[in-house]
């Protein structure tokens, strides 16, 4: 009678260290050492089995590798990217869907700077949280055009230049830090580096990018795009 293996079998599928083990034996080594912790004592000590002999210790690992990987994999197959069921879209909202996907699985945390006006034609600014926004807002009005992406009050840095209103607060992802010498910084929340703005300084910190966008819809328009999970 043919030995189990467990190579390449998902270690998910067993339960704990002894159901591993278990899988290993076969009913001729039961009949021959009767015995099931006798046999499961074999296994581990690389005497019985044909698969690959793990300690408790790496079973337990692996077994925890494997099941956050899964997990990753389901949410990533079950996430809904809005920007997929737009297919004609302006440079503009082209630029926002391509950074949908890394700040809803939070490879990304995008800090997107607008400069505009409003309703009332004064000229208003804004550091937003993308990931944050992406969270929080139904993005179908502004892929569908029905509205405009603008600046709020309540994002990490609002400014009105009429009015010389200026607001901050903390979002989901970033703290603000006012530096009486660097200016406004941006601490993100998860790696803890900082996300400088200055437009004058050759890089805004590490893992972040930026790039300045050129559209008409807007009068300035700059991401900085900060890569939480580097991939290999």
């Amino acid at each position: 009678m043919a030995k189990p293996s467990t190579e390449g079998q998902d270690l998910t599928e067993f339960a704990t260290y002894e159901e591993f083990l278990d899988a290993q034996v076969s009913p001729l080594d039961l009949y021959y050492l009767e015995d099931e912790e006798l046999a499961r004592q074999l296994v581990e000590l690389g005497f019985r089995g044909t698969g690959e002999v793990l300690s408790r210790q790496e079973f337990e690992s692996r077994k925890q590798a494997a099941e956050l990987a899964r997990t990753q994999n389901r949410a990533k197959d079950e996430m809904i990217l809005t920007s997929e069921e737009y297919d004609e879209l302006s440079p503009f909202l082209a630029a926002i869907a391509e950074r949908e996907e890394p700040n809803k699985s939070g490879k990304m945390m995008t800090i997107l700077y607008l400069r505009t006006r409003n309703t009332a034609g004064q000229e208003i600014s804004a550091y937003i949280d993308l990931s944050e926004r992406f969270k929080e807002e139904d993005f179908h009005v502004y892929f569908s055009g029905k509205r405009k992406l603008m600046p709020k009050g309540d994002d990490l840095s609002f400014y009105n230049w009429v009015t010389q209103t200026s607001r901050s607060r903390n979002s989901m992802n970033y703290q603000v830090v006012a530096d009486e010498y660097n200016g406004l910084l941006f601490k993100n929340k998860k790696d803890r580096k900082i996300v400088n703005v200055d437009p004058e300084l050759p890089s805004p910190g590490d893992n972040t990018t930026r790039t300045v966008f050129r559209t008409d819809e807007y009068l300035q328009v700059v991401f900085y795009d900060h890569v939480t999970r580097l991939t290999a």
